[in-house]
């Protein structure tokens, strides 16, 4: 078909947001897109018909804007919302218990689609369609595709503000496979600031800087860190540093701009950058707007620890927000307070030991401040509080690090795990450390002070 044709298609199938969301029927598996890829539009309409419906299962990840399924349903009369991934936003609502968690390890994400899950509809914001009758996914892959295969019904919100995103595989759809199109002008999508920490911040990132050669393929994470290691990376001087990374963030930008990021001496995706989904500055979607240089893959192929392991001199770059003396890491709660999710960590932690040359760094502060009280804590501790959840399993943890340094837990056993841990953490609370370790018996004798 030449391109009038695939056009006539296109204005067959486009309707009104409240048409295209009468497909959704009492009892229905709906799946958002996930981040920039949830939709406006169609999420009001389907909010609207909150008194025609009930048990509808909605699947979000990250959400960025208000739900209105969620606002227009605070008691969850029709609508159930759980989030792959929670944002400020979700986690705000988990507390309130109107939106739930879904535990996965990121790379399991499609297959879980492929082989386990229902999805009755699926709506996602994408790109509009080029010549050939195509829409991409923009900057939001991750199962997207295995998430529209699955659906039985497929309705696209069309967003001109939406970067083409060029990719490996997994990052388009074509208008064949689409049930319904609504338009959604030139909205803007969400964008997150790119923001450098502090004085701590930056120390840590100069212990993990001086941890990456020449030549290294790069993951990072999401934060202040992450964003002050990557500055500090674009001011270096090294050279032909390449990303394979689940979130391309701001900070690979940074590198870019500066000449440090080239992709060269990757074997796998050589010159080209691998990342799954993106949220970050208006620069950043630009920068992703339909360029060669980046390519946008499933998560099943970016987070897959043996391709990440294929990788020379992978070095993956995460947060956390404690971990206990034993070596567990846990980025997702803090007791029962669920704070964010599982995402890849576990994917990058794996893959990037086994890689040749390979190292998983896992960075926190040493210290943190409880909001309600306003006291200093340790995010070192002894054993977890009940109900917070290892994110990563003591046998997988490789290096962690603080602003007091970076230490080895591979190949440690429970008393070296626990010495090296008490050395990174602050000085205020390592002697009670060493007691508890001790009444832990991981401490031993000749290691007292």
């Amino acid at each position: 078909m030449n391109m009038s044709q695939w056009t006539d298609v296109y204005r067959q199938k486009l309707t009104t947001p409240e048409n295209a969301v009468k497909v959704v029927k009492t009892g229905d598996w709906v799946d958002y897109g996930m981040g920039t890829a949830e939709p406006i539009l169609l999420d009001k309409a389907l909010a609207a018909r909150k008194e025609e419906l009930q048990d509808v299962k909605i699947r979000t990840c990250i959400t960025v804007n208000k739900r209105e399924v969620i606002e227009q349903d605070p008691d969850r009369d029709a609508f159930t919302v759980m989030s792959w991934h929670m944002s400020g936003y979700d986690r705000a609502l988990a507390a309130q218990k109107r939106v739930f968690f879904t535990p996965m390890s990121y790379h399991n994400e499609p297959g879980m689609y492929r082989d386990l899950l229902d999805v009755d509809v699926a709506m996602l914001v994408v790109s509009p369609m080029d010549e050939h009758g195509y829409f991409t996914f923009g900057p939001s892959v991750s199962a997207s595709d295995a998430i529209c295969k699955k659906a039985k019904k497929v309705i696209l919100e069309v967003n001109e503000a939406v970067p083409r995103c060029l990719g490996g595989y997994g990052h388009c759809i074509h208008i064949s496979d689409v049930d319904a199109v609504v338009e959604a002008g030139n909205m803007p999508i969400a964008t997150i600031p790119f923001t450098t920490g502090d004085d701590i911040d930056r120390k840590i990132a100069s212990l993990i800087v001086n941890e990456i050669p020449n030549g290294a393929t790069l993951q990072l994470g999401i934060g202040s860190l992450p964003n002050t290691i990557g500055a500090m990376l674009a001011d270096s001087d090294l050279q032909d540093l390449g990303f394979h990374t689940e979130m391309l963030v701001d900070a690979f930008l940074e590198m870019y701009k500066k000449g440090r990021m080239t992709n060269k001496k990757k074997v796998i995706d050589p010159g080209r950058g691998a990342w799954s989904f993106c949220l970050g500055t208006q620069e950043l979607y630009d920068w992703l707007d339909d360029n060669p240089f980046l390519a946008a893959y499933p998560v099943d192929y970016v987070n897959e620890p043996a391709v990440i392991a294929s990788i020379d001199n992978f070095i993956s770059i995460n947060n956390c927000l404690e971990v206990d003396l034993y070596g567990q890491v846990s980025a997702e709660s803090s007791g029962i307070h669920h704070i964010s999710g599982s995402g890849g960590q576990l994917d990058f932690t794996e893959g990037a030991y086994h890689s040749h040359g390979g190292k998983s760094i896992i960075a926190m502060r040493s210290t943190f401040k409880d909001h309600h009280t306003g006291k200093i804590g340790s995010r070192i501790r002894p054993t977890f509080l009940p109900g917070t959840i290892a994110t990563d399993p003591r046998s997988t943890t490789h290096l962690l690090a603080t602003e007091y340094g970076i230490v080895n837990m591979m190949g440690a056993s429970t008393w070296e795990r626990a010495e090296r841990l008490i050395s990174i953490a602050h000085p205020d609370f390592r002697e009670e450390l060493i007691q508890a370790a001790d009444d832990m018996k991981i401490w031993r004798q000749s290691n007292k002070k």
